[in-house]
C-alpha cells in the first residue's frame, strides 16, 4: 500500500515536497515513480527511479525544476518540487512495479498506486 502526501496550494514561483510511503519493505530492484493528472486530461509522467537508486528519469516539463528522491530506512518515496507554474496543477500518484522497465513513463507499466495528493499552483 502506498500513502501519498505533502499537496497544497502554493503561489508560481514556490516548492512543495510530496511523500509516498510504502507499508511494506521496497525491494531495491522495484521500480518507483510519480504522475499527475489535470482536470480533463490525461494521467502524465513525472519522474521515475529504481529504488537501488541506480536510475533516475524526469519528463521534459519537468527536468531541472524537480528531483525524486527516495529514503530507503522509511521506504518513502520523495518529489521535490522547486519553481513551480501554475501548469503543475494536478493530482499527483505515485506509483511502483516490480522491476525496472524501458516503459518506465507508461501508467499501464505499474501495479500499485498511491490515493492521489492535490497541488494547486496559483497567485
Amino acid at each position: 500500500q502506498l500513502q501519498a502526501s505533502g499537496g497544497g496550494l502554493v503561489q508560481p514561483g514556490g516548492s512543495l515536497r510530496l511523500s509516498c510511503a510504502a507499508s511494506e519493505r521496497i525491494n531495491s530492484n522495484y521500480g518507483m515513480a510519480w504522475f499527475r493528472q489535470a482536470p480533463g486530461k490525461e494521467r502524465e509522467f513525472v519522474a521515475a527511479m529504481r529504488w537501488n537508486g541506480a536510475r533516475t528519469v524526469y519528463a521534459d516539463s519537468v527536468k531541472g525544476r524537480f528531483t525524486i528522491s527516495r529514503d530507503t530506512a522509511k521506504n518513502t518515496l520523495y518529489l521535490q518540487m522547486n519553481t513551480m507554474k501554475p501548469e503543475d496543477t494536478a493530482v499527483y500518484f505515485c506509483a511502483q512495479r516490480t522491476g525496472w522497465t524501458v516503459r518506465f513513463a507508461e501508467s499501464y507499466e505499474y501495479t500499485y498506486w498511491g490515493q492521489g495528493t492535490q497541488v494547486t499552483v496559483s497567485s
